[in-house]
């Protein structure tokens, strides 16, 4: 299929096609005598994710597990259309997450007001999964992928306090989920992730920290693909972490409402970036992915909790 990629390992890339376009979210298969889906995309991305397994040889009773990174939506939503799809799979999931999906009706009314009317067609709705599929891990997990491989979770919050990475015991990889930003293939961009409510620099700076400390032999990002480059890319993300929070509390100490903050910080941030310079449409994706109201939202709200009053 056109949109799956072998990465080698027995990895394959999944293009989960996000709302239609290409090169938003990845998932990804480890195929093995376990196979393993690691992060489901949106809901309806799931028959664009239950198709490409199947052109990979794996049935409706073959899939072993499902793992998400976090439960954002664009990362877990398709978690209980998958599980519907895949009864034998066991979904993992860091336990702070483990609830919404059991009960999505919370996650998906804060969704609902973050992305109102644009909700159905970038998600879809987050469909319930039965408790007693899930497996809840705490700071560190380990996943049996077959025949001695394993992939290893550690808790990596800053970008969400549900947040796990997951690296590969016979390949080195690292699935980095949203700690360490968002990547853009097509230009080499890395740009940080901050949203509301969960942003934490020091939590997320530490998170990375660890990421370099287990050190793997790639990143897989879900935005997007694989990297090469791992202590470069990792110090990059830090790198970025920090401008951006600097910048925000530049906007915060001159009194600038949110409006007027964000302007501020995309325009001083806008020619560290290649896909701002380049074509629209890989402009809208980064501004999807990691966009500037968000970020700024994310460390304002993250100041706001830690920094004496304006």
């Amino acid at each position: 299929m056109e949109n799956v990629t072998p990465l080698g390992g027995d990895v394959y890339e999944i293009d989960t096609r996000m709302a239609g376009f290409s090169g938003i979210t990845a998932g990804y298969l480890i195929l093995g005598d376990r196979p393993c889906l690691v992060e489901t995309g949106t809901a309806t991305s799931a028959p664009v994710v239950r198709d490409a397994l199947a052109s990979l040889g794996v049935g409706a009773g073959d899939l072993a597990t499902v793992v998400v990174t976090h439960i954002h939506l664009d990362h877990a939503g398709g978690v209980g259309d998958i599980a519907g799809m895949f009864p034998a799979a066991e979904i993992v999931v860091h336990e702070k997450g483990a609830r919404h999906l059991v009960d999505p009706s919370r996650l998906m009314a804060s969704a609902a007001m973050v992305w109102g009317d644009k909700l159905d067609v970038l998600f879809g709705a987050l469909a319930p999964t039965e408790a007693a599929r899930i497996k809840a891990l705490g700071d560190t997990g380990v996943i049996d992928l077959g025949n001695g491989r394993t992939l290893a979770s550690h808790y990596s919050p800053g970008h969400a306090k549900h947040h796990v990475g997951l690296i590969d015991s016979l390949t080195g990889d690292l699935y980095v989920g949203d700690a360490a930003g968002v990547y853009m293939p097509e230009t080499g961009d890395l740009r940080p992730a901050t949203p509301p409510p969960d942003f934490d620099l020091e939590t997320a700076l530490g998170s990375i920290a660890l990421f370099e400390a287990l050190g793997p032999q790639r990143l897989l990002f879900s935005h997007y693909g694989p990297v090469d480059d791992v202590a470069a890319v990792l110090e990059r993300s830090a790198e970025e972490l920090r401008v951006w929070v600097d910048l925000t509390k530049q906007a915060r100490s001159e009194g600038l409402d949110l409006d007027h903050a964000v302007a501020m910080v995309r325009d001083r941030t806008k020619e560290r970036y290649a896909a701002l310079r380049g074509a629209d449409e890989t402009a809208e994706h980064f501004e999807l992915l990691s966009g500037a109201p968000s970020n700024v939202a994310g460390i304002l709200h993250w100041l706001d909790r830690v920094e004496v009053p304006r």
